[in-house]
């Protein structure tokens, strides 16, 4: 979620792309319409990320680099969406005790008419939610408040507030994490595997069909 995503990058959703179908998280494959939504698990996945905020935020809505890029990326997740390759639109996860905070959602111009960022939303609740979150929290501009209620957010207490020169609104979503959560029962080597991708074996996995040469 983020509060200077432009309002026409964030699309109506229409009730099939809400939580009927839930995007698994692990998914990477391009679907049809050539709409990719993956974690940002490299150097260069990262880089498409912040190309497309800088696009976006920076050289777009004029926002002060300070503002934008502000400390918090090297403790976050970052997902990136991708249209026939071309990166698009991302997200900023951060992780909490007992929540996630949704942030930095943007779309480059070009791609705002596509379905890329209603994917990137629903792929990242997905991902908290495997992740056993049960409450998510972001901020909103006063005028994206309806279209976050779409997904489940609300407004909280007192959660109006203003900064980088716009009136935001402090909402949250309740979820409930299904059987196929990742935990501490989900086996030692499913819990190695890289961010979002629990569902395939992991290198380590094979590693561990070598015997152990160095036990002590």
């Amino acid at each position: 979620m983020n509060a200077r995503t432009p309002a026409e990058a964030l699309q109506e959703p229409g009730p099939e792309e809400l939580f009927s179908t839930p995007v698994p998280a692990s998914s990477a494959a391009a679907a049809a319409d050539g709409i990719e939504v993956k974690v940002a698990g490299t150097i260069e996945d990262l880089m498409q990320a912040f190309v497309v905020r800088g696009a976006v935020f920076l050289a777009e809505q004029k926002c002060p680099y300070a503002e934008e890029f502000d400390g918090n990326d090297f403790t976050a997740t970052h997902l990136i969406g991708l249209i026939d390759g071309e990166p698009a639109a991302t997200m900023r996860l951060r992780w909490f005790a007992d929540f996630a905070k949704l942030e930095r959602v943007a779309v480059r111009r070009e791609f705002r008419s596509s379905l890329v960022a209603r994917r990137l939303i629903r792929f990242g609740i997905e991902l908290c939610r495997r992740k056993g979150y049960r409450t998510l929290y972001g901020h909103a501009q006063r005028r994206l408040v309806p279209f976050w209620g779409r997904y489940g957010f609300r407004p909280v207490e007192d959660g109006s507030f203003h900064f980088s020169d716009h009136d935001y609104v402090a909402m949250c979503c309740q979820l409930e994490p299904g059987d196929d959560a990742v935990g501490l029962a989900s086996g030692h080597l499913v819990l190695c595997r890289p961010e979002g991708d629990w569902d395939r074996p992991g290198v380590l996995e094979k590693s561990a069909a070598r015997p152990p040469t160095n036990p002590l």
